[in-house]
């Protein structure tokens, strides 16, 4: 869809805001090209003493009262116009937070956060005027160019408004040639405006590893250099915008000469009157505003359309997990993985190969093995944030993919390897998933994922804020803050994805012991390096290079003597230096 495409169709949408508008916008034309020929008679009448007194003050009471009147029509078609373009920014915003919310992290690895954000701000806005101010000049201008031309022609002289307007077709091949510059400069402008974003978006979030390996002069020097960058484009683009100025004044110095050359001729030989002269010469200097709207149109719309051509395709890039379910509540039963085959884009070797499962519900599932053994892509599978290529995945017998998204993550307690909070308190952040939930109850999830007592040491206790990204808890008190949320959540299904590296021995024996009580009936998936914390599981799956290697429960893995058992000896070996 190409800009004016959008900007018609919101127009359909909207259109009695426009036409109202577009009324105010014609009675503001047809008084402003009556104004001078008013004053042409006037000066007539005054000139030839026809005018004085009552009649003189009532004439000037008429001009006076039309001045009024184009103020406020002035103020009502700008509530109008730009409230109606205001809803488009609303709407292209809205549409882009729901596409972005929806997509999956195959999306995220080619795109930058902050260039997204500039997408949500910059662009946004050079669309949203696009639609509103530039639609306003855009049809100010044209019915006003067409109403004073009309009125310089057929109201005053047309030999003379041919001459005056030789120049026009010179301004109209400049604004051509002015327009392609301005749409290269701004498309550049915004990307590296969204370059810029990047960049601070990315050292704020890392600001501790920036302070920690000493990067602040080389960040300082990166912004500087992309803020230097970004400012000179910018300024490329706003001298090529300038440039529309002096083409108008070219055109209109060129013009005047021109009438004030013929118009005088005309007045020496008695076929054009003074009054006549001096409306045509009020009539021309208002087509500054005409020309001027011409260049501002043709800016704002060629800033739109590089802002529309960036914006677009993260608007209609499809989903990298398609939500074409129509089971909308997910029963908990059975949750098997059959033939379960996964490549990451780009990668050679798959992340999954020949992965299948079978675990009934109420049970719980360790997932163990080397590091990229393909454990959290498992995980990421059954949360539907990548799509198999091969096999299949069905929770009490239906197939992942018929479950709406909604349903399958609302019955899934997620813990990830990386905590994430949000910037509220921490009874907030516990209770992210039941925002209902009462004080007794986050207490009560906050014990089982033994954070409670790290909580009450803080300054505000549970209505302490967390900063961004919890920045003010350690790794381990995020964890479990995390784990607590999930709790929390009570879903059917609980994944934790070595959700218990960021805490000691002794917290994780006690979280796990916990765990033990608040997961009974509820299935869950437990991947870790530790295999103390999946001891006690069910059925434990060892996996090396995305294949299953190793299958049973504690005691016969210990039993075939193979990775599972070396690692639980080794581990066990390290623990008891550790104690001593």
């Amino acid at each position: 869809m190409s800009l004016y495409r959008l900007i018609g169709h919101f127009l359909r949408r909207h259109w009695t805001a426009y036409v109202l508008a577009g009324l105010m916008l014609l009675g503001i034309a047809l008084l402003i090209v009556w104004i001078p020929r008013q004053i042409g008679r006037l000066v007539d009448g005054l000139v030839a003493s026809r005018l004085a007194g009552a009649d003189l003050l009532q004439e000037l009471a008429w001009l006076a009262g039309a001045g009024v009147v184009v103020y406020f029509l002035r103020a009502g078609w700008r509530l109008k116009l730009f409230a109606a373009a205001y809803r488009l920014g609303v709407e292209l915003r809205e549409r882009l937070y729901g596409r972005l919310t929806l997509q999956g992290a195959s999306f995220y690895q080619d795109r930058r956060t902050g260039n997204l954000m500039a997408l949500a701000t910059n662009d946004i806005d050079a669309v949203e005027m696009a639609a509103g101010e530039a639609m306003l000049a855009g049809f100010d201008g044209t019915l006003t160019l067409v109403l004073v031309v009309a009125m310089m022609s057929l109201g005053v002289d047309a030999r003379l408004a041919a001459c005056a307007l030789l120049p026009f077709p010179l301004m109209a091949l400049a604004f051509w040639w002015i327009s392609r510059h301005v749409h290269e400069a701004s498309r550049l402008a915004l990307d590296r405006f969204g370059a810029l974003n990047d960049h601070v978006q990315e050292t704020l979030a890392g600001v501790r590893t920036v302070r920690a390996l000493g990067l602040q002069a080389r960040s300082e020097a990166q912004f500087s250099s992309l803020a230097a960058g970004a400012a000179e484009a910018s300024l490329s683009a706003q001298q090529w915008e300038a440039a529309y100025e002096p083409a108008v004044g070219f055109t209109l110095s060129a013009a005047t000469v021109l009438t004030l050359g013929v118009g005088g001729w005309l007045v020496w030989h008695d076929q054009l009157t003074v009054g006549q002269l001096t409306s045509f010469s009020l009539y021309l200097g208002q087509l500054i505003w005409p020309m001027f709207a011409a260049g501002w149109v043709l800016s704002l719309v060629q800033r739109g359309k590089a802002a529309w051509a960036r914006l677009q395709p993260v608007l209609d890039a499809p989903l990298s997990v398609d939500d074409h379910g129509t089971v909308a509540q997910v029963t908990p039963g059975p949750l098997a993985v059959q033939g379960v085959r996964f490549h990451y884009p780009g990668q050679a070797r798959a992340a999954l190969d020949g992965v299948s499962l079978q675990l009934a519900p109420g049970r719980t599932l360790g997932l163990v093995g080397p590091t990229g053994a393909g454990k959290s892509t498992l995980l990421r599978l059954l949360l539907r944030h990548h799509a198999p290529e091969a096999g299949q995945l069905q929770w009490n017998g239906i197939q992942l993919a018929d479950y709406t998204l909604d349903a399958l993550r609302g019955a899934i307690a997620w813990v990830p390897q990386e905590a994430f909070l949000f910037s509220a308190s921490v009874a907030e952040n516990i209770a992210l998933a039941r925002p209902d939930a009462t004080r007794v109850q986050v207490e009560q999830a906050a014990r089982l994922a033994a954070v409670h007592e790290d909580i009450q040491r803080l300054p505000r206790g549970y209505d302490t804020p967390v900063g961004e990204r919890g920045v003010t808890l350690s790794g381990g008190q995020r964890q479990r803050v995390a784990i607590a949320r999930a709790l929390l959540a009570d879903a059917p299904l609980l994944l934790l994805d070595d959700a218990l590296s960021a805490v000691d021995t002794d917290t994780e024996a006690r979280i796990l012991a916990h765990l033990r009580a608040a997961r009974i009936g509820r299935t869950v998936v437990i991947v870790t390096h530790r295999l103390s914390a999946v001891a006690d599981a069910d059925e434990i799956i060892v996996l090396r290079d995305g294949h299953p290697v190793e299958q049973g429960s504690h005691g016969q893995l210990l039993a075939d003597n193979g990775w599972y058992a070396r690692q639980w000896r080794y581990q066990q070996l390290e623990a008891s230096l550790d104690a001593s």
